[in-house]
């Protein structure tokens, strides 16, 4: 568990970066602080391990003030995986993971068996990765092995600052969704920076919103859409009138109309460029009518391209769909439903006409929203 009471970060000249910030994290939980360039959240998570001491109030680190503890100790024992990786370019892959266990005064044996335990524990081959070196390997890769070194001294938190921000979207979705899985398996307290929102909603069992240094809600995904307390919530979150207003816009001025979509017999490695290409994570697939047939994720390309002849082999139904009749609230209510964060929009005779996604309906509710507000 980790509590802030009342900190404050001031830094010489005056410039206060947070304001008075009290919350407390659950334990096994993953909290998403986000907020605009500025706004403090980098600076919070990282006075939860004193890389940045803070100059007011108290932060408890498991029951105890964290400026009691040795700052070096302390940051052995919380996990710390940054944008830029930071893996030692001279070490192999193995000799980074096994740094803090050996601070720690692991024996060899246990050190290697963690090594080839959490490289097979974040999809890596130790036999083909241990006794590589960091340029070898693809950014997501060594991505990878930050989140293993993070995980090497069995740390029960683990600080993450805009982690995956510089992946490409493909290789983003895919280490989302093995973050959550390890959450889920390892049942650590993760405190996660980010500047996304679709990233927040994807991860975040709560999420934190600051501006200029202070706290402005912390709530469930949900919470914050319905009952967000400040406007500057509203607005980040992208709450509409729609929410409220009886006069309810309809889906077909929210959706996009340009949609990148397949027919099934498709190769796997035509459908894996066209992706990376459009820089999508799922492609919808459509019969020689344009008629919706189902989706193939990026994910589920990449680990099954090998063993296929088409991509109608791994298609799978899309569930939730609306149809043009629909209202932008339909959507966002049904948005948590959608697994990709996508609903099609199809007309009566099963057409796909258009697309809505977590990221554009935010961006035309909040877009709707500024508009409000300067007329």
């Amino acid at each position: 568990m980790i509590i802030f009471d009342h900190v404050g970060k001031k830094y010489e000249g005056g410039f206060q970066a947070v304001q008075d910030v009290s919350f407390q994290i659950e334990r096994g939980e993953l909290l998403v602080l986000i907020g605009p360039s500025g706004s403090g959240k980098s600076t919070t998570m990282k006075m939860i391990n004193r890389i940045i001491p803070h100059t007011t109030g108290t932060i408890r680190v498991n029951g105890k003030d964290n400026t009691t503890y040795n700052p070096s100790e302390l940051r052995r024992n919380i996990g710390y995986v940054i944008q830029q990786v930071g893996l030692f370019p001279h070490y192999t892959i193995a000799q980074n993971i096994a740094l803090v266990p050996q601070l720690k005064g692991w024996n060899e044996k246990a050190i290697e068996e963690r090594v080839e335990e959490l490289l097979l524990l974040v999809g890596l081959d130790s036999e083909l990765h241990a006794s590589r070196y960091p340029k070898e390997l693809s950014g997501g890769q060594q991505q990878r092995v930050g989140i293993a070194r993070a995980l090497a001294a069995k740390p029960d938190i683990l600080l993450m600052d805009e982690p995956f921000s510089a992946l490409d979207p493909i290789t983003r979705e895919e280490l989302q969704k093995e973050l959550l899985t390890l959450h889920e398996q390892l049942d650590i307290t993760i405190v996660f920076v980010t500047h996304d929102m679709d990233e927040a909603l994807t991860m975040g069992d709560r999420i934190a919103i600051m501006k200029d240094g202070r706290l402005l809600q912390l709530d469930t995904p949900e919470k914050l859409l319905y009952e967000p307390a400040h406007g500057f919530v509203e607005q980040f979150m992208g709450k509409h009138r729609i929410i409220q207003n009886p006069e309810l816009m309809p889906v077909t001025e929210i959706m996009a109309e340009t949609v990148t979509t397949a027919h099934p017999n498709l190769s796997p490695e035509r459908a894996l460029s066209l992706i990376r290409q459009k820089k999508i994570t799922d492609l919808l697939i459509v019969d020689r009518q344009s008629k919706l047939l189902g989706a193939v994720s990026a994910y589920d390309l990449i680990k099954k391209m090998d063993h296929i002849q088409t991509i109608e082999e791994i298609m799978t139904p899309i569930q939730p769909i609306l149809t043009t009749k629909a209202t932008s609230k339909d959507a966002i209510i049904l948005m948590d439903e959608a697994p990709s964060g996508l609903i099609p929009i199809i007309d009566d005779t099963h057409q796909l006409i258009g697309l809505v996604t977590r990221g554009s309906l935010l961006t035309a509710m909040s877009s709707q929203w500024t508009e409000e507000v300067v007329s």
